[in-house]
């Protein structure tokens, strides 16, 4: 929503880029944010990660955490900072460290707001401080290392005083996990100091239904029923199968054999080497089927469930139904009854992470009056959380107190872009080096081609490199805007180098190029260039065509030589008529263009030395006016708005990049101004004699009006044509 407008405070506007920009050059105007209508501001939102600014300000000004700064946002901080310092143009100054002394302390919250200061600096063992500064409150845990509360509603070993209370507090860590307060230790808070009793009470209650029914419940006793319920569930499968293959042979004796596994199966296994607990036979029956036949307990059983059995002869059987050798059907279904009433007491158990603290450990916290201590300690934790607010508060007035300005500087205008002072903004990212360049308006990437779609509507050439730092293993992406020189050696694979803001250096790679127009001229050399392309591409081509024809010509040659006198040499070809006619042609067009070009010459020699120089310009003039006014056109529109809109900002102005700002973001290889320059160069290409063709092109010029009598009255007599040609 845009700002509503007010006339009481006086604004300074700037002219850059093709529009107007605020200044903002005090403390009162970032305080007034809220009274410069918003379709001044070059920017409306900006986004929290990527840029060269402390990201740490940037989330504490994104009160909604939505990773963008907003202007509403950006407009609150210059408020909440503007009216908690006495001299609100020390924004200004963009320090590090913040005077106590210039925290207004006249109103209860500023007053607040120094009483934390000074019990973070109490804290950090800097109880004299007269400052505090980016470092003494960037990290949380040494502020509040030693504190017990510290308002964050987590309560931690050091916030109880006792030791029931601190072992019950590892209990919870144990089986709920920990929550970090602020200074970093293990804790817990509210919501999982409530969770764990309700889990206590819930398990405790599940208890109580035994209690209540001891003798069907636990009839041996907790411990001897879990093990005889244990020892009834591991050899129930088993159980079953047996006497199911009881009821089977006694339903039809023809499937006895089959019942005990066939003889084939036993062959098998005997030609094997068996262990004493015979795994190979797990598969196999308890024991030997028959015709309502006893499941013996021992003795003659299957040697891999032998200790299974036993272990139910002696937790479940004995204890439930006396000593037995042997167990009947009857028997087996009279155990389960017994065990029924436990196994479905069981089956109502609450799946809770406290159940491995154990019965009679849940029961001592619930009777120990512990959870009321933990309570109590937890409220008074909670009781400070307005000073711990007020310590967060101190931490945003110290790093306002430091970026805010220059937050404003890259946001309501671009005027440290604009400045042309050597500062940078805050979405360049460094300074790239490659074909004698450098390359200032550089921004970080996530995703070129993304990035690609919408930065090529900027108009402005844009080169997207690959950096790499192998010392570290780090990769990031950028592009560079090339705003100078010319692109004739800018191709997809060039390596350069890349200097970030902290001075670190990158291995660069193009990865993508979006062609436009650099400058005027190189869009007046342009079409030359092209032509001296193309035309250096048809000769190679011919040339190769030739070498081809030139190969074939000999390997003809040397088939035959080598063939002499097996065959008859081919008969000469006879001329074409055609070919003759189509050379006659070529000949007389060729002659024509000669005759013409002769004649406008001669007629332009005749016209005098301004003329030829006019015809010349002008010829240059059409072919490159074209690509000229193209150019110009493009280069009017080039702007920095799309290239930041692809990186998330919301730009409000057309920001452009016009042709003398766009010589200072990317400079060209330039001598020192001083220097000296050796011309020996032993290894020079040789250079085109244009010295020696300018002299004779001049000579001719001279001859010719000589000739045509233009300097008689200049000359001797005998020098004069009359005289001379007479």
């Amino acid at each position: 929503m845009a700002a509503s407008q007010r006339t009481d405070h006086r604004w300074t506007f700037f002219r850059a880029g093709g529009f107007d920009q605020v200044k903002v050059q005090s403390g009162a105007d970032l305080m007034n944010l809220d009274a410069l209508d918003q379709k001044l501001w070059v920017a409306l939102a900006c986004p929290t990660a990527g840029l060269e600014m402390d990201p740490r300000t940037l989330t504490l000004i994104d009160t909604d955490n939505d990773g963008r700064v907003r202007a509403g946002e950006l407009i609150a901080a210059g408020k909440f900072a503007g009216q908690h310092l006495k001299r609100p143009d020390d924004l200004l100054k963009g320090e590090w460290a913040l005077p106590l002394a210039s925290i207004d302390d006249s109103t209860p919250e500023g007053k607040t707001l120094v009483s934390s200061a000074r019990q973070i600096l109490v804290n950090i063992g800097k109880p004299d401080a007269t400052a505090i500064g980016i470092d003494d409150v960037a990290d949380p845990a040494r502020v509040f290392a030693d504190s017990p509360f510290n308002g964050d509603g987590v309560i931690t070993e050091l916030s109880l005083e006792d030791e029931p209370s601190r072992a019950l507090l590892r209990d919870i860590i144990d089986c709920l996990g920990s929550v970090p307060d602020r200074s970093g230790k293990p804790g817990v808070s509210g919501d999982g100091l409530a969770a764990f009793f309700t889990q206590v009470r819930s398990y405790d209650a599940w208890l109580a239904e035994a209690d209540a029914d001891a003798a069907h419940v636990l009839p041996l006793g907790a411990e001897a029923t879990e093990k005889a319920w244990q020892a009834i569930t591991a050899a129930r499968p088993k159980v079953d199968d047996y006497f199911g293959r009881c009821r089977m042979a006694a339903f039809d004796p023809r499937a006895l054999r089959s019942l005990n596994r066939a003889e084939e199966e036993y062959l098998t296994i005997a030609a094997q080497d068996l262990t004493l607990t015979a795994d190979e036979i797990a598969g196999f029956p308890l024991a030997q089927v028959g015709a309502d036949r006893p499941l013996p307990l021992a003795g003659p059983v299957n040697p891999a469930h032998a200790a299974l059995l036993a272990t139910l002869a002696r937790d479940a059987v004995a204890p439930l139904l006396g000593p037995r050798t042997a167990l009947t059907e009857s028997d087996w279904l009279a155990l389960g009854v017994r065990i029924a009433p436990h196994e479905a007491w069981v089956a109502r158990k609450p799946v809770q992470s406290i159940e491995k603290l154990g019965a009679p450990r849940v029961r001592e916290i619930l009777r120990s009056g512990l959870e009321e201590r933990l309570a109590v300690a937890l409220t008074r934790d909670q009781g400070l959380e307005a000073e711990a607010a007020s310590i967060e508060a101190v931490e945003r007035l110290v790093r306002y107190h430091r970026d805010l300005a220059r937050l404003a500087r890259n946001f309501v205008s671009f005027e440290d872009f604009y400045a042309g002072n050597g500062n940078m903004a805050v979405f360049q990212a460094g300074t790239l080096y490659l074909d004698q360049r450098a390359c200032r308006l550089c921004l970080r990437v996530d995703d070129a081609a993304k990035h690609a779609t919408m930065a090529g509507l900027a108009g402005a050439y844009l080169a997207y490199l690959d950096c790499t730092r192998k010392a570290t293993n780090e990769k990031m992406q950028i592009v560079a805007a090339f705003t100078a020189g010319d692109r004739d050696n800018l191709m997809v694979g060039r390596n350069g180098l890349f200097y970030d803001r902290q001075g670190r250096d990158w291995d660069a790679t193009i990865t993508k190029i979006v062609d436009n127009p650099i400058s005027v001229r190189q869009a007046f050399w342009s079409p030359y260039k092209k032509f001296v392309r193309l035309l250096e591409e048809q000769v190679a081509k011919r040339a190769a065509s030739g070498e081809a024809d030139t190969h074939t010509m000999l390997e003809s040659t040397a088939t035959a030589t080598a063939h002499v006198g097996s065959a008859k040499p081919p008969a000469a070809k006879k001329i074409d008529v055609g070919t003759v006619a189509a050379l006659g042609v070529a000949a007389g067009a060729i002659g024509t263009f000669m005759t013409a070009i002769i004649g406008y010459a001669t007629g332009l020699f005749q016209l005098g030395a301004l003329a030829v120089v006019g015809a010349i310009v002008a010829l240059m003039l059409l072919i490159s006016l074209p690509s000229v006014v193209l150019a110009y056109i493009k280069l009017r529109k080039r702007s920095l708005g799309p290239i930041l809109d692809a990186n998330g900002w919301a730009v409000n102005a057309r920001a452009r990049i016009n042709v003398p700002f766009g010589a200072t973001l990317s400079s060209v290889a330039r001598l020192p101004r001083g220097s000296r320059r050796d011309q020996t160069d032993r290894y020079a290409d040789r250079a085109f004699p244009w010295k020696t063709v300018i002299f004779l092109v001049v000579l001719a010029y001279i001859g010719y009006r000589w000739y045509h009598g233009q300097f008689d009255r200049l000359l001797p007599e005998y020098l004069r044509v009359t005289h001379v040609l007479g």
